[in-house]
């Protein structure tokens, strides 16, 4: 059976940013969680309840397989973040204290 067919039933790549099937997760979430904060799937789980562990890990098989293609979108995202920045950070998230 071929790998990629296996987790077409937990994620729906027929919207513009892939998600999680029957949620609003994007997979670019679900990979951020695990490459930038260092989150296991199980703790992807915890904070996320209404996923399941094979949710979980579908969203980063998927990742893994489009890595490039959704590195470019986070480096296109930070980009957009930066210029906005420079032209009026009052329009830019403020981290939280």
């Amino acid at each position: 059976m071929d790998p990629a067919r296996q987790i077409e039933p937990h994620i729906d790549d027929t919207v513009p940013r892939p998600v999680v099937s029957g949620t609003d997760i994007k997979v670019s979430q679900i990979a951020s969680e695990a490459e930038h904060l260092g989150m296991t799937p199980d703790e992807i789980v915890e904070a996320h309840p209404h996923l399941s562990l094979a949710d979980v890990h579908a969203a980063l098989a998927y990742y893994y397989d489009h890595q490039a293609a959704i590195q470019r979108d986070w480096q296109d995202a930070r980009k957009v973040i930066s210029s906005l920045r420079e032209h009026d950070p009052r329009r830019t998230p403020q981290p939280r204290r």
